[in-house]
């Protein structure tokens, strides 16, 4: 059945907006000979680890690959905030958290949608504007010529889309005179959210105005906790058994904050809401909610598919259930199993995105990119899940196929942060840069090969703020450089960390008390501090 056939609509929002159009400069800036076209992808909690340009031990992902083989790969590439909505908030704007508003996920720190963002200036640049995906930030989006979003998080199977109210009975996308929509409806689609997103933006690509140039958001649910595969993907990975990380089995030793955590594989990824194992005889709340909500919200010959395969290992499991590290080994691979088969989909419709350009003689003039909005725990220190300053979380990918006229290939070196989006778009765009914007243009990294230029850029600044709040990481601020990193825990725990990335990549042992590194912690300290002043961060909390 088709993917995008409606199954039902309900519901309608408020929303408020209004953006400017105006002509596009042409793209002066830019070495394209016409006006640049902007594709940006993101995935939701998609390690780098779990992509084969970074990591070869896992998985294949040969359409995300030939974005960076053909075009650059970041090797230092890092967020501001490791949870989902601000990170999208500092990629739309540009700044930080506390200078953006949404400083957590909670519904008490509401994302201001009227204040300046990459869509509205590049609207009011001439571009054509797309929104299509997952959003996770409050109200309804401004600056986008067309846009169709998951409330919340989304659901794999199924899911409702917000959306301008009627849009789904027009033939066209775009919004009345380039408007944002002031009414809004639900509507569900049948199928794959992965498959639906790129249908959607395909659609888009088809109805939009040729004679201007593009800017498409493609944001993807997918690979979002409970890892649900699309049906063709179910039996993938079912083979494999996934190597432990070297950090698998840490104990925590002098990091309080880290031993607190709720997001210990072992200890908290549920059985049934994350694993599947649906026979379960004492389900958790979380594990009703799977069964009642997301599996008993499938359809008959989808959940077929599901009972076929997970059933089985869930009457063996509860039979028998292995303990301790057993236990803890064998939950890792069913959650590496089902993460990789999330990715399989993801990397498969990327792979359909990339085709559409090619045959529509656009990648020339299109600058690619693929990110996340951060990077996941998979297995390393025991856990899943992310929000931590520690590398895992704090790195995430981004690979970039660059436009005609950009001759950089393959590795990018320099530090580069998710505050550096909106101005490096806006740069090649040939479009100006607003002052108030904290992130750096990392246009001229991609212009040619050889020595990279500097970017002035000496460190970066890092703020966690949800706390109380799901897996109970507490909050913490700090900043890393080319060789260490300093965190400062602050609340119930009140701890300082100090790592030397270069003898403890792992990030095992905090050196924030030897006397041997008295002098590193005083000049981090001293940079941290001026960081703080320089983001205006000297307050937040």
């Amino acid at each position: 059945m088709d993917s995008r056939k409606i199954l039902c609509v309900a519901g309608t929002l408020a929303a408020v907006g209004g953006a400017a159009q105006a002509q596009h400069p042409a793209a002066k800036a830019a070495p394209a000979t016409r006006p640049l076209n902007i594709v940006y992808i993101m995935s939701d909690d998609h390690a780098y680890q779990m992509i084969s340009a970074y990591d070869k031990r896992y998985i294949s992902t040969p359409n995300i690959d030939a974005i960076a083989r053909e075009g650059v790969r970041f090797t230092e590439s890092f967020v501001a905030n490791s949870i989902s909505g601000p990170s999208r908030a500092c990629m739309l704007t540009g700044k930080h958290s506390h200078m953006n508003g949404k400083i957590n996920n909670e519904t008490s720190h509401q994302f201001d949608q009227s204040q300046q963002t990459l869509p509205k200036l590049l609207r009011a640049g001439g571009y054509q504007t797309a929104m299509i995906g997952k959003i996770h930030l409050d109200g309804i989006p401004q600056g986008f010529d067309h846009w169709a979003i998951l409330p919340g998080q989304g659901d794999y199977y199924n899911p409702y889309f917000i959306v301008p109210k009627g849009m789904h009975l027009n033939k066209g996308y775009s919004l009345p005179d380039g408007q944002d929509a002031k009414e809004t409806e639900r509507v569900r689609y049948h199928g794959y959210v992965t498959n639906i997103i790129t249908d959607m933006s395909l659609d888009w690509l088809e109805q939009r105005d040729k004679t201007k140039p593009f800017a498409l958001f493609i944001h993807h649910k997918a690979a979002h906790r409970c890892w649900m595969a699309d049906t063709v993907d179910l039996n993938a990975y079912e083979d494999r058994t996934f190597p432990t990380p070297e950090t698998f089995d840490d104990d925590y030793a002098g990091r309080p904050a880290a031993a607190a955590q709720q997001m210990n594989i072992l200890k908290d990824m549920d059985i049934t809401y994350d694993l599947k194992m649906r026979t379960n005889p004492k389900p958790s709340g979380l594990g009703r909610h799977y069964i009642r909500d997301i599996y008993g919200d499938l359809q008959s010959d989808v959940k077929a598919k599901f009972d076929s395969l997970y059933d089985p290992m869930s009457r063996a499991f509860f039979a028998n259930p292995p303990q301790g590290r057993e236990l803890a080994v064998w939950k890792y691979n069913r959650y590496m199993r089902d993460y990789a088969k999330v990715i399989n989909s993801l990397d498969r419709n990327i792979g359909r995105v990339l085709q559409y350009l090619k045959e529509h003689d656009l990648l020339d003039n299109t600058l690619i990119v693929y990110t996340s909005d951060q990077g996941f725990y998979m297995g390393e220190h025991g856990w899943f899940d992310k929000r931590f300053m520690y590398e895992e979380s704090l790195r995430t990918p981004l690979v970039m196929r660059l436009p005609k006229g950009y001759d950089k290939r393959g590795d990018v070196t320099t530090m580069v942060q998710n505050i550096d989006y909106a101005p490096t778009f806006l740069d090649m765009a040939g479009l100006p840069i607003p002052e108030d914007i904290q992130g750096t243009s990392l246009r001229k990294l991609l212009l040619k090969n050889g020595k990279e230029p500097d970017l002035g850029r000496k460190a970066l600044y890092y703020h966690f703020y949800e706390y109380p709040g799901e897996h109970a990481v507490r909050r913490h601020y700090g900043i890393r450089n080319t060789r260490y990193k300093l965190m400062h825990f602050y609340g119930d725990i009140d701890k300082w960390e100090l790592y030397d990335l270069k003898k403890d990549p792992n990030e095992l042992h905090n050196v924030f008390d030897d006397p041997s590194y008295a002098k590193v912690r005083k000049q981090l300290e001293r940079d941290l501090e001026d960081l703080r002043v320089y983001y205006k961060a000297q307050n937040a909390k």
